[in-house]
């Protein structure tokens, strides 16, 4: 049975007030119904919606500035939700990215209409996700009513289940042929270039990578580009600039994974055209579900794992929070304390948390090691599993050393100007014992 084609405003039209809809993944998230949803707002309250990296403004918030008839709940932050977040329209829910799919499938009731930005059908009668796959299939299995919305310009990406077919799809919407919304990559600074100098000089030959999202570990992919290392494979959450310019120099092979060998390994792309279009049709790339990239268990069947992610703040006993200011949210939890686990536990491999020493608020300049976290500080990854911390004063392991270890140690990575006093602080709260040395 072919899906219905009716009008972006015959789509919002299904939308009854109290409905749970879902909006997907960054470039997934549909353009032509959110407009068409935000001018019925008079006609519904209590419309709640479901999403995830918001990479355009949301007409539903943007046209409902109080509140009245929308709700958005996102799996992590863009700088937009955080935006949203910040006015009290857009609010997170805490997970681990990788278990997301379960959470439908487990944990929530049914969702009355998931509504996705798709590439058109192609021979198969499939409707592909692109490079955002994400927990789509979750979403659906557990969809009362499922809307496509085409866009011709969504690159068509590989990958296990990474698309829906036509008889699983009630309506399909003529989208607006947008673009995808590309992702600045930063310029590195000396201290990002500095922190991944030190990081870049552990990888390995035949190393997997997981790269997050920022400038340092952009940093460095620019650096493995430098260096002589050969037969990277990749494994990773997010597809970065980085990722794709490391496999368009031929320093990714993935010929020495032991899972997926000879393919890049990601559940969804935020980049610039130039990523979208490596990954197009490229049979070399796979979009997978994220429960499948993320799961430790999965992660760890590749030797020589590396995971590199940011974190905003860590203190003395090596907690590192990574996606709150306070009690303000900022990002999400993601996948770094699942690609952390998963790094640990392969063979070879190395899981590396890394931050600036210092940062700026307010004019002043602050420590990002501390004695205690910020109040409302979330813990992204605990004590127990960070491995290696980087700042551009050095590169530390964490594991298998007691308090007093890790508090030197993680002294010994601060601005110069903050370690006198973190280590009167350590000692003032006996994380320091006085009479032994280390």
């Amino acid at each position: 049975m072919m899906a219905e084609t009716i009008s972006a405003e015959q789509a919002a039209g299904l939308v009854q007030s109290g409905m749970w809809l879902d909006y997907g993944v960054a470039n997934c998230q549909p353009d032509m119904f959110d407009r068409a949803l935000a001018a019925r707002q008079e006609h519904l309250e209590n419309v709640k919606i479901r999403s995830c990296l918001s990479m355009r403004p949301r007409a539903v918030l943007e046209q409902d500035p109080g509140g009245k008839h929308f709700h958005m709940f996102s799996w992590h932050f863009s700088g937009y939700d955080r935006k949203m977040h910040d006015a009290g329209r857009c609010h997170y829910a805490p997970l681990n990215l990788g278990e997301v799919p379960d959470y439908y499938r487990r944990f929530l009731d049914p969702v009355d209409i998931v509504i996705l930005k798709t590439c058109p059908m192609d021979d198969g009668g499939y409707f592909n996700f692109g490079p955002a796959n994400v927990w789509q299939r979750a979403v659906i299995d557990r969809a009362k009513l499922v809307i496509v919305e085409v866009n011709s310009q969504v690159p068509y990406t590989f990958g296990k289940d990474n698309g829906v077919h036509v008889r699983e799809v009630d309506y399909m919407i003529e989208g607006d042929d947008q673009p995808c919304v590309e992702l600045p990559n930063p310029e590195p600074n000396a201290i990002d270039r500095a922190v991944a100098a030190r990081i870049a000089a552990e990888v390995e030959d035949g190393a997997c990578l997981q790269i997050g999202i920022g400038g340092m570990p952009n940093a460095v992919c620019s650096l493995l580009l430098e260096s002589g290392v050969q037969d990277l494979g990749i494994h990773t959450e997010m597809l970065t600039d980085g990722l794709g310019l490391l496999y368009c120099s031929g320093r990714v092979t993935g010929s020495r994974k032991t899972l997926d060998p000879g393919k890049v390994i990601y559940t969804f792309a935020l980049g610039s055209r130039a990523l979208y279009a490596t990954g197009n049709r490229n049979p070399d790339f796979y979009c997978h579900q994220v429960d499948y990239t993320n799961s430790p268990h999965i992660i760890m069947q590749n030797e020589k794992v590396v995971s590199i992610n940011n974190t905003t703040q860590i203190d003395l006993q090596g907690q590192a929070a990574s996606e709150s200011d306070g009690h303000r949210h900022i990002s999400g939890t993601g996948g770094q304390l699942q690609f952390v686990r998963g790094a640990y536990a392969s063979k070879g491999g190395k899981s590396f948390i890394c931050l600036a020493s210092t940062y700026e608020k307010r004019g002043e300049r602050r420590s990002r090691i501390v004695l205690n976290l910020t109040p409302g500080n979330i813990v992204t990854t605990p004590r127990s599993d960070v491995m290696y911390v980087v700042t551009e004063y050095g590169m530390i392991n964490l594991k298998g050393k007691c308090v007093a270890e890790r508090a030197k140690a993680l002294i010994s990575l601060a601005h110069p100007d903050f370690r006198e006093e973190l280590e009167r602080q350590a000692h003032e709260h006996r994380l320091l014992p006085r009479g032994v040395s280390f």
